[in-house]
């Protein structure tokens, strides 16, 4: 199996005759999605820091930059509440370049992620896509990721930027199951950008004609942008709670597309607002909600997990779990009285620990403070009372169901 690091190194000839879908821009000169670096950000950091091709957009917003999961990326354009508040009312524009995006083609591909994925990526149709997770054999969640189904033995596989190695190494292992697969990591040859609130869908034709598109399908189309244009993918996913759509495009027409869809009026958003955004839909994070100590049983999250499939890996794991019960569940809570439960605070019931915050925070849609976490299995029922330790004060707290907000559809 080619290794799924390839791509890397490729230039534009060959990555144009591997993904023609990918690299055909007219209007505009290609420049690859190159890797640069910074130092000096962080206090000695582990590696230099990555940057997307809208790196320089960003700075010209006035955007706050900080690292994250290895990429210089904006937190921030004008205010984390104000940005929120835009996608929720509005649309919002996010650079989401830093995800991984790794594409997988040939005799046997299909079935070899269906062997490694917890979805049912067999019985996906082309043009579909599928949320689910990677298990280890102990069912811990290695990476919670996104499968689209391009064609018959294509696909894309899109994980978290942080798990990136990891899902990399985690893949290679499993090589031997598909010798005829061929592979390639073009995270850094394309820009990915998520479009989203309600107002969306009403303007997402002046650069691509998806009209009709159902949430979670794909359309391998053109995108307009500009006096540019390019082929990419167009997929009605997100990771707001608001409706909208996620491109896929060469690297060298994400800066033009960025500034076509904010001159249809999208304000640009930062990873705080997303934060902010996925916490009260209550869509998981990994690293904190979510990773290899937690399963999707205790995470509340089996409607993403085909147990009726001949095998997976974790599901051997998962099936022990069912039969043993649960010991603890990921439950959401909001507060009765003002306070931040930032992660790691502690959840008490009668004084004693139960549990601790994985994910928490103001929600301007609510104007509450809410938050997720993992407590003993009783105490994970709606209208159960516990407290969350902030700085030592148990501060009131109500376990509510999930999600905390719901956009409204029709």
């Amino acid at each position: 199996m080619e290794t799924l690091h390839s791509v890397q190194g490729d230039n534009q000839k060959t990555l144009a005759a591997r993904h023609p879908a990918l690299t055909t821009v007219q209007g505009a000169s290609y420049h690859r999605g190159s890797l640069l670096h910074i130092r000096g950000l962080m206090a000695a950091p582990a590696e230099p820091l990555s940057r997307t091709c809208l790196y320089q957009a960003h700075r010209e917003l006035g955007a706050k930059m900080v690292p994250f999961a290895g990429w210089e990326m904006p937190i921030q354009y004008t205010s984390i509440l104000t940005e929120a508040r835009a996608v929720r009312s509005s649309a919002g524009i996010f650079d989401v370049s830093h995800m991984g995006r790794l594409r997988f083609q040939g005799q046997g591909a299909t079935a070899w992620l269906d062997r490694l994925l917890t979805q049912d990526v067999a019985g996906l149709a082309s043009g579909r896509a599928r949320y689910g997770f990677i298990l280890d054999q102990a069912g811990g969640i290695l990476d919670d990721v996104i499968v689209y189904r391009l064609g018959e033995d294509d696909l894309l596989l899109v994980c978290n930027a942080a798990n990136r190695p990891a899902v990399l190494d985690w893949l290679a292992r499993w090589t031997h199951l598909a010798p005829t697969v061929r592979s390639w990591d073009i995270t850094q040859d394309t820009a990915m950008i998520a479009y989203q609130g309600p107002k969306v869908l009403g303007r997402v034709d002046a650069v691509a004609q998806v009209s009709g598109l159902r949430p979670f399908a794909v359309a391998d189309t053109v995108v307009k942008a500009g006096g540019a244009s390019g082929q990419g993918w167009v997929s009605r996913t997100g990771y707001t709670g608001e409706d909208g759509v996620e491109f896929v495009v060469p690297a060298s027409l994400g800066p033009t597309l960025w500034r076509t869809l904010m001159d249809q009026g999208a304000a640009p958003c930062g990873l705080g607002a997303r934060d902010v955004l996925r916490l009260e839909a209550a869509l998981p994070l990994h690293g904190h909600d979510i990773d290899r100590t937690t399963t999707p049983l205790e995470a509340g999250l089996m409607r993403f997990v085909a147990m009726g499939k001949a095998d997976f890996l974790g599901k051997e794991a998962l099936e022990k779990q069912q039969a043993s019960g649960l010991r603890r569940k990921l439950a959401g809570f909001q507060l009765l009285a003002r306070g931040i439960p930032r992660p790691g605070c502690r959840l008490l019931a009668e004084g004693r620990e139960v549990g601790a915050v994985t994910s928490g925070g103001y929600s301007p849609t609510l104007d509450r403070d809410i938050g997720m976490g993992y407590v003993a299995a009783e105490l994970a029922v709606a209208g159960a009372h516990i407290a969350v330790d902030i700085r030592g004060r148990a501060v009131p707290t109500e376990i509510v169901p999930l999600p905390f907000y719901s956009r409204r559809r029709g």
